[in-house]
């Protein structure tokens, strides 16, 4: 039986799977269908010669969820709420996004203003009843939600997170109008303070929740068409994987699905090669995205804003993401710079080169004139350089450069907002760039990374095994993941032990109990993580802190605070005796641990020239260099590759620019030194 790992790109669909008794290993590559993606997903099976019957568990990663929301894509849905706080989702925090820029608009809300609602209600912060619901506006509102013709409703009260019973009362009144709806509770969603972002992140949930549903239902049911036994598996944007079923109720859990596998393949490599802080970067025909990868994991924010004041308060992998990969399209700004994306030629029509009806020049396009790519990317498409020579010498005319100038200043600015990008998700988690592998992922990855990389002063670039299919290979390696939390607030020394480990009990039960209905047999190797959301006594951030297993008394509460200290110094490079650490949140998860994978299979030619398949000329730094071109996957532990080169694997290609060396290390990853 296979296990198999699909990435849904907005370009490409993934595949990689390994036969569970052999350990045979396959790849493969399709465009992403976008008119309906489950067929990409089926397309890439059938490439790489699997029988749908043959699969035991198919996991799967998707951006369907954060398209749907980006686009405003999904059918109407409506929100109720407290009275006085019907434009709580739209007004935010009163952030500026710019602060010097007059004229910035927000984003669209999420749920259109003539389908908010409000009943009057009052809990206060201690769970009790200050107002009761009023039936009869509760009963008038859910009129008007039946006759809109509404799919899904989120309800979000003001202090839900301390009692969700007026919630719960207003869904059971809605249940009685319209039995057939999707219904979501803030209560339930993420019982916690702000209401900001936990009004925000149900109105999400609620919104998404007909477009996974038929997403689900499609795939599904395309899979048992092919006689799929299996089991579905969806990526989560914490880190592990969750049944379809669970899928279908928290897409909210799922706005980071594809990029999660890309962390998990950064994870492994932390147990395969030796380096214990690994920059997770994915480079694929839309965007750009980069991550933190220590110990083996990948950090964990729990305020991801999807867009400005559009903030998800679910635990995700800190994945920064820009529009910025190899179909990023160059263009003229009004004030004459040359520019690169964030807009893409996605898959259809795809870059010019391809001859699928693309007319703008991308960054695809520029790496082939440059000589950076096969004209037949590895015998799979015959590129048209031609066209792509034409759409270029347009756009350098716009700007007064020669051709070549053009496409070599078209991958500059689209390194350099990949390394801003970097930048940001250092700088903003306090690490030192130069204490970090660069790993590089994703089709177009391995093209740029040496000089994001050298950019950023980074010393060593990492392009492993399977790199072009990366996210699909690290979706084989994850776990089955719960994730809870509570809402707790005191001091440290303050808090009630007893209470503590009330909630914390509470959590373990509710994180191990939806493991095992989402199909984890073994309940008794199930992981439990604990942890609180942190912060000095005034503050208005959280950091997580990890919190010690067994029974907490008064005599951990020194530690915890001094674990606190620490994080907290790691995190902002300060900490402070003056001001006490408080409790916020405690959350739990639950971990059920998969087979490991086998080990990657290396290929390796007992002719070390075997490697070498030619010669071509290279443009760099304004100048045409003759370069080896070597197959990739003929690379052996003895080879010494010095820059300029140009290596070529059956999904990825990497560019080796001058000043830089290369080997293969015992996985079959290419190691990268960088002359900064």
């Amino acid at each position: 039986m296979w296990r198999v790992g699909i990435d849904v790109g907005g370009t490409f669909t993934d595949l990689f799977a390994w036969e569970e008794k052999t350990g045979k290993q396959v790849t493969a590559k399709v465009l992403t269908t976008k008119q309906d993606r489950s067929i990409a997903v089926l397309e890439s099976i059938e490439k790489a010669g699997i029988s749908i019957s043959d699969i035991s568990y198919l996991m799967h990663g998707t951006t369907t969820a954060t398209n749907a929301l980006i686009e405003r894509s999904y059918p109407d849905a409506a929100f109720i709420t407290t009275e006085g706080f019907r434009d709580t989702i739209e007004i935010g925090r009163q952030h500026r996004q710019h602060l010097y820029d007059p004229y910035q608009t927000k984003p669209k809300p999420i749920i259109k203003r003539r389908y908010r609602y409000t009943v009057p209600e009052r809990t206060n912060v201690r769970g009790e009843t200050e107002r009761p619901l009023d039936v009869a506006v509760a009963r008038g509102v859910a009129e008007k939600i039946k006759a809109a013709g509404i799919q899904s409703v989120a309800i979000g009260f003001i202090n839900s997170y301390a009692s969700g019973e007026h919630e719960e009362q207003m869904r059971d009144i809605l249940r009685e109008y319209c039995p057939d709806l999707h219904i979501v509770l803030s209560s339930e969603t993420r019982p916690i303070f702000r209401e900001h972002g936990r009004f925000v992140t149900t109105a999400v949930r609620a919104a998404c929740m007909p477009v996974m549903v038929k997403y689900m239902d499609d795939l599904e049911k395309r899979l048992d068409q092919h006689g799929f036994t299996g089991k579905l598996l969806i990526l989560k944007s914490s880190g592990g994987v969750m049944s379809a079923g669970a899928a279908r109720q928290h897409p909210e859990d799922m706005l980071e699905s594809g990029p999660a596998g890309g962390v998990a393949y950064a994870g492994y490599l932390t147990e395969q090669s030796g380096f214990d802080r690994i920059l997770h970067t994915d480079v694929g025909g839309t965007s750009f995205d980069v991550s933190i990868v220590e110990h083996g994991k990948g950090l964990i924010t729990r305020d991801h804003e999807l867009e400005w004041e559009v903030p998800i308060v679910v635990p995700m992998l800190d994945i920064h993401s820009v529009g910025s990969g190899g179909g990023s399209i160059g263009w003229v700004d009004a004030g004459g710079s040359l520019r690169v994306g964030p807009k893409s030629a996605g898959s259809e029509p795809g870059p010019v080169c391809y001859g699928r009806g693309g007319t703008q020049p991308t960054i695809t396009d520029a790496n082939l004139l440059l000589g950076r790519l096969d004209p037949t990317l590895n015998g799979k498409i015959d590129l048209d350089i031609e066209a792509a020579r034409k759409a270029m010498d347009k756009l350098a005319g716009e700007i007064g450069l020669t051709t070549l100038a053009t496409a070599e200043g078209m991958i500059r600015i689209g390194c350099e907002y990949m390394a801003q990008a970097v930048k940001k998700v250092l700088v903003a988690r306090g690490r030192d760039p130069r204490d970090f592998v660069y790993a590089s992922f994703g089709g177009a990855g391995a093209l740029a990374a040496c000089f994001v990389a050298r950019s950023m002063n980074i010393p060593k670039v990492i392009v492993p095994p399977h790199a072009g299919v990366a996210s699909a290979f690290g979706a084989t390696v994850m776990d089955l993941r719960q994730d809870i939390e509570h809402f707790y607030y005191s001091p440290v020394m303050e808090a009630d032990p007893g209470k503590v480990n009330e909630i914390l009990n509470d959590l373990e039960a509710s994180a191990r109990k939806e493991l095992v209905q989402q199909g984890f047999a073994n309940e008794q190797e199930i992981e439990i993580i604990r942890s609180a959301q942190m912060r000095y006594v005034g503050q208005s951030y959280e950091v997580d802190t990890p919190l010690p297993n067994g029974v907490l008394t008064t005599a951990h509460l020194p530690g915890i605070e001094n674990e606190f200290h620490g994080v907290h110094l790691q995190e902002f490079g300060v900490s402070s005796d003056d001001f006490a650490p408080a409790f916020v949140s405690f959350s739990v998860t639950a971990i059920g641990r998969m087979d490991d994978p086998p080990p990657v299979e290396v290929h390796y030619s007992a002719d070390e020239k075997a490697a070498i398949k030619g010669q071509r000329d290279v443009y760099f730094d304004g100048e045409w260099t003759r370069c080896d071109i070597y197959e990739g996957e003929a690379l052996t532990t003895h080879h010494q590759i010095h820059g300029p080169a140009i290596i070529e694997y059956d999904h990825a290609c990497t560019v080796l620019p001058p000043k830089t060396h290369a080997h293969v290390n015992a996985m079959g990853a290419l190691v990268i030194d960088i002359e900064i």
